[in-house]
């Protein structure tokens, strides 16, 4: 496919999208327009429960019965780190739920420019430490947790691993990262020849430097801010990157997989042509982002297959 052609099953409602979502002046727009908790499949349910030693929550999408030991997808929402909840990703998380036999914790991260950078990742953290403390009495099994999230959520995944590593702390077996936002370089510099949907530049730069209380792309900014900064990926539990070809992230997820495999850490990439950013929650049923789905799904079960107890 030649260069910003959109994919044939995207290309309709690519005309009426707009280049960026995100703009100071609509934040409050944005953040009122929060989606109401949808229906839950036959056989799921949903509850919320809070963080202890924090104001974040978890969604939790599981089973109605009782069922022990089931693995964990520790997931995170996207919303370039100032917009977004959870509750916009219930469908999505019950979908990982049916097609993996997963219960999915879904973390209710606070918010930038109001939480910058350590707060939502410290209650990332917190939703980890959670599920490790209470799997027993939740019917979880603590040593088969993927952490996983899209975009800002995907940033925050691959923080989180990092921090998690850092730390001592029980490592996750796996991270699912959905075209995930690691570089706050990418938000100074200039983005040319490229026609971008949904997240664009000026975007860009508003949720880094919220997130960062800085300007993005200079000093001071840690791994544990930014993970494509980590020098040294050694380590690190095997991944899943995605991405397409129209999504600004494109380039800054294609080199974070390259290291992470130079590193020694067993990465697979999918990369779709003619993709935007967000394309499969724009379009969850074109068959250009189930296609996109199933490739997480056999990348998940092909590590829970390997990790049974």
């Amino acid at each position: 496919m030649s260069p910003n052609v959109v994919h044939p099953d995207l290309r309709f409602v690519a005309r009426f999208l707009p280049s960026g979502v995100a703009r100071k002046w609509l934040l409050p727009v944005l953040r009122w327009l929060k989606p109401p908790a949808g229906a839950m499949p036959r056989g799921l349910v949903v509850r919320e429960m809070a963080l202890p030693g924090t104001t974040a929550t978890v969604r939790i999408v599981g089973p109605v019965d009782d069922e022990r030991g089931r693995p964990v997808l520790l997931w995170m929402h996207g919303g370039g780190y100032i917009i977004g909840s959870a509750v916009q990703d219930d469908a999505l998380c019950a979908r990982y739920a049916q097609r993996l036999g997963v219960t999915v914790v879904s973390v209710d991260y606070r918010l930038a420019p109001e939480h910058p950078w350590p707060a939502p990742l410290d209650d990332c953290v917190a939703a980890y430490d959670f599920v490790q403390r209470e799997a027993a009495a939740l019917g979880l099994d603590p040593r088969r947790v993927i952490v996983a999230g899209q975009s800002a959520g995907g940033g925050l995944a691959a923080a989180l691993v990092l921090r998690l590593h850092d730390s001592g702390r029980p490592a996750p077996i796996f991270q699912l990262l959905v075209y995930p936002m690691l570089d706050d370089r990418t938000a100074a510099r200039t983005v040319e020849g490229l026609t971008l949907r949904v997240w664009d530049q000026e975007s860009n730069v508003l949720g880094w430097s919220s997130y960062l209380a800085r300007a993005p792309g200079g000093d001071g900014v840690t791994d544990h801010m930014a993970p494509a900064r980590r020098e040294d990926l050694r380590g690190l539990p095997p991944a899943w990157i995605g991405v397409g070809t129209l999504d600004l992230f494109h380039d800054e997820d294609l080199a974070y997989a390259r290291r992470l495999v130079e590193a020694g850490v067993p990465a697979s990439l999918e990369v779709v042509d003619g993709a935007f950013h967000g394309f499969d929650a724009v379009m969850p049923k074109a068959p250009v982002s189930r296609a996109f789905f199933d490739a997480q799904v056999a990348a998940v079960a092909g590590v829970l297959s390997g990790a049974a107890r």
